[in-house]
């Protein structure tokens, strides 16, 4: 009889733990531990020492543009134009190169620093119209960055035809998409300073404490003195800008400006954000676990890979693992 009351009573606590553990991000680390044992005991090619350098850096181009999308969705928004942004930023880094690298020779360096500048500003534009448009005439973000999207799309397309833009230094490409540094890829420590940055300025910072207040409540962050719009408006300005430098860098891995690359971005973006436990309705996310979910679906994309699943497939598995990640988040939110 003892027995039973004292499981009858350890029971609720139990649960209150495994609740605790799925909430703080134990979900990101079971299911990135499962996908690497399953892939690693599958596929052996799966821990090639090639194979790994491609999914760190394959990695390295979601978890970025993830952390973006994380920024937006805390505070209580999403982005759909984030794979468009990428891709202008390809077509603008190689244009600059093609066109002004030859006027001055010798200064490859300055002329791929004239191109990041170029990117970032692209990206802030981008940011400060759909910020503006979200959060001063309070148009749906959906709305917002659709429209956005279509409208960068469009003017890839037309100004390109389609056709890949080349001219891309070599230095480029091998100092930075396919340099290393202690055998890790130049990309992907970069992508990890982004993430340090973000963490830090999450947990300690006012303005990271302002996203989660402006997530939470717009209207009591408005009443405690937060500067709503300016808050909405920056993060949308600040996760186009790296979404901008993710095209930046994804040039260095293509080696031209692709008019039609990041397609699936903005759902791989809010796949790896509510993975990683952000809430659809904000307030709620930490970049850590962004990127290990990041880490998760790359891991996932590979593993499709080496097995040879095709891609249509792989856009399905996608979407499942999206529903399921969707699903998890309303089963806590019951919960809690």
């Amino acid at each position: 009889m003892t027995d039973a009351i004292s499981r009858q009573t350890n029971l609720p606590h139990a649960l209150h733990k495994v609740n605790r553990f799925v909430a703080n991000g134990g979900i990101v680390l079971v299911l990135l531990a499962l996908s690497l044992i399953v892939t690693s005991l599958l596929e052996p090619r799966f821990l090639n020492r090639l194979n790994l350098i491609n999914v760190m850096r394959n990695f390295s181009f979601l978890a970025l543009p993830a952390l973006a999308q994380m920024l937006v969705m805390t505070t209580g928004g999403f982005d759909l134009s984030v794979g468009a942004v990428v891709a202008g930023a390809t077509l603008v880094t190689a244009t600059i190169m093609l066109v002004v690298g030859p006027m001055f020779p010798g200064m490859e360096i300055y002329v791929t620093l004239m191109a990041l500048l170029a990117v970032i500003a692209l990206g802030g534009i981008v940011g400060l119209v759909n910020g503006s448009l979200v959060a001063t005439f309070d148009i749906s973000p959906f709305m917002v960055t659709l429209a956005t999207t279509s409208v960068i799309m469009g003017a890839a397309l037309y100004f390109t035809q389609g056709i890949p833009v080349y001219g891309v230094f070599d230095g480029f490409i091998k100092g930075v998409g396919r340099g290393q540094f202690l055998g890790i890829p130049i990309v992907m420590l970069i992508v990890l300073a982004v993430a340090l940055l973000c963490v830090i300025v999450q947990r300690f910072t006012v303005y990271g404490r302002h996203i989660y207040a402006v997530g939470s409540d717009p209207r009591s962050a408005r009443l405690s003195g937060v500067k709503v719009k300016r808050v909405v408006i920056s993060t949308y300005a600040l996760a186009s800008v790296l979404a901008a430098v993710t095209g930046f860098l994804m040039t260095s891995r293509l080696g031209s400006g692709q008019a039609m690359i990041g397609g699936t971005l903005a759902m791989e973006t809010i796949a790896a954000a509510v993975i990683g436990g952000v809430s659809l309705r904000g307030g709620v996310g930490r970049a850590e676990l962004v990127v290990l979910a990041a880490l998760f679906l790359t891991v996932i994309s590979n593993a499709m890979n080496l097995v040879q699943i095709d891609s249509k497939f792989q856009t399905l598995m996608l979407g499942a693992v999206l529903i399921f990640a969707l699903g998890m988040e309303r089963l806590l939110q019951v919960r809690n």
